[in-house]
């Protein structure tokens, strides 16, 4: 056993050197202005490097690392198997959002209270959210109600803010209307539709 790890380190030594020096062979002297000018330029460095790391993790018995070109970026919408699949966790800001909002409208002050005493995956702790979240939630590259497909019944309609309008903060807040896309303000005594959220808020205007 002994024998025959030295002998892949062997091996594997004698493979660096053999990169090493065909990169300066092809890279020294022996290389004409002319051929240099027929090959787009590589640097040497970087590929004995990328060699390196791919025989080390060989010899180590780990798969070779991945370089950015191979790297995948997560999907921004993640269906939480801890909320019994009921919730999705916004992975660019954190939240976790019902996958599926309550199709009933309510006033406003009914839709606060639905949300605080929600249960959503066998978790409580929901709220409305500010109006930039729910603002957040829009791709305007989708059609109406333009909202990713990982959320389900979805209405074409608006929906409440718990941000409150600056100039009348008693009887308006922001909603955010899913046929245009747009928010807006909306009387208190309005029955809208509600989708409850979960998290920090994100908006210093409550």
């Amino acid at each position: 056993m002994m024998r025959s790890k030295w002998n892949r380190g062997l091996s594997g030594v004698g493979v660096v050197v053999l990169i090493g020096g065909l990169a300066l062979a092809n890279f020294g002297v022996g290389v004409t202005s002319a051929e240099a000018h027929n090959h787009p330029y590589q640097n040497p460095f970087k590929q004995i490097m990328t060699k390196l790391d791919s025989i080390l993790a060989k010899l180590n018995g780990a798969p070779p690392s991945v370089g950015t070109t191979g790297t995948q970026t997560l999907p921004r919408f993640t269906v939480l198997a801890d909320y019994n699949n009921a919730a999705v966790k916004d992975n660019s800001t954190g939240l976790v959002w019902e996958q599926n909002p309550i199709a009933t409208i309510s006033d406003w002050s009914s839709a606060r209270t639905q949300c605080i005493n929600k249960n959503v995956g066998g978790m409580r702790g929901w709220r409305l959210p500010s109006v930039a979240e729910l603002a957040s939630l829009i791709d305007p590259s989708l059609t109406a109600p333009y909202v990713p497909v990982v959320f389900t019944g979805v209405q074409q309609n608006s929906y409440w803010s718990a941000t409150s309008y600056e100039t009348n903060t008693n009887t308006n807040k922001w909603s955010v209307n899913l046929m245009d896309g747009l928010a807006g303000t909306t009387g208190k005594g309005t029955a809208l539709n509600v989708w409850c959220v979960r998290g920090t808020m994100q908006d210093s205007v409550y």
